[in-house]
């Protein structure tokens, strides 16, 4: 059988589905949100994630010939000046014993003596 309601007439012909309002039926008003406005970018840029101190630390150090000290991630400490570093490691120059060559991912931290 048909439907019946407000959008329809009391009878509507079987396999047809169409939409004739009834007359002195208000039909409800479809409710459309405002756009907002975009939510601004954030205050501040987020700081980079590679900024090369680490690069300017060592050379300052070598060029100085700053006594530091390193703690491996054994916590062994050991003592030189730095004389060459590279991408994985660093050459430090003890007087107490041999030159070791220590890879940064075996470093916890370094600290000067001076």
């Amino acid at each position: 059988m048909g439907m019946r309601s407000a959008y329809y007439p009391k009878r509507v012909p079987s396999g047809l589905a169409y939409l004739k309002p009834l007359r002195g039926v208000r039909v409800p008003e479809k409710k459309v949100k405002p756009k907002t406005a975009p939510k601004p970018a954030a205050s501040k840029p987020r700081p980079p994630e590679v900024t090369h101190e680490e690069v300017r630390y060592i050379k300052r150090l070598i060029d100085e010939k700053t006594p530091i000290a390193v703690k491996l991630c054994d916590n062994q400490i050991v003592q030189g000046v730095i004389e060459y570093y590279d991408q994985s490691f660093i050459r430090l120059t003890r007087q107490d014993g041999p030159n070791l060559f220590i890879f940064k991912h075996d470093i916890k931290y370094l600290y000067e003596l001076d």
